[in-house]
């Protein structure tokens, strides 16, 4: 069976949005199509989890901003909505005050929860143009407790409940286990 796609241009994903009946939703632009960002309030809790420590490491060191889903990013021409991203002073001295931040997060978080058919297509057109755009990014999966990691120019490395996340070349010297970030 053959689904029926529309694409639109970015221009038209901006009027999209800003129409009163979307105030209180929020969207991607992936691949030329609408995407309806799902919530639910146990990936809210894993994000919530990951953003409270990684702020608290980025605040202490005064080295940028976190922002959460509703902190949108325009990457490779694209807009998301990354759960959880990181963004230096140094790349972006003040955030955007309105609409999508103009340039890429240094690390972004995805939650895949519940993981589908449609989410994994909309992830692999964002690994693809996070790594272009330099991105390091953790895709976090709830239902087997793991996380993929893709950094530029290096392979993908998975890891599971017993072990560490780092952020690389990012974040130099932040840690976490990937066990504090799943509701017991």
């Amino acid at each position: 069976m053959v689904l029926q796609r529309t694409f639109v241009t970015i221009k038209e994903f901006d009027r999209f949005v800003d129409l009163p009946e979307n105030a209180d939703k929020l969207f991607e632009y992936i691949a030329g199509e609408i995407v309806e960002v799902p919530s639910n309030p146990y990936a809210s809790n894993i994000s919530s989890r990951i953003n409270r420590r990684l702020g608290n490491f980025v605040e202490d060191r005064d080295l940028g901003y976190v922002t959460g889903e509703a902190g949108g990013y325009v990457v490779a021409g694209e807009k998301y909505a990354p759960d959880v991203a990181f963004i230096s002073k140094k790349r972006q001295p003040d955030l955007a005050k309105e609409g999508y931040n103009p340039f890429p997060p240094e690390l972004a978080v995805e939650v895949d929860f519940p993981s589908t058919y449609e989410s994994a297509r909309s992830l692999q057109i964002k690994i693809a143009n996070y790594l272009a755009a330099g991105t390091l990014l953790w895709i976090v999966y709830p239902e087997t407790k793991t996380v993929e990691i893709y950094a530029p120019g290096q392979a993908m490395r998975w890891v599971g409940i017993d072990d560490m996340l780092d952020g690389g070349d990012v974040l130099l010297g932040f840690k976490l286990a990937v066990k504090e970030i799943f509701p017991s």
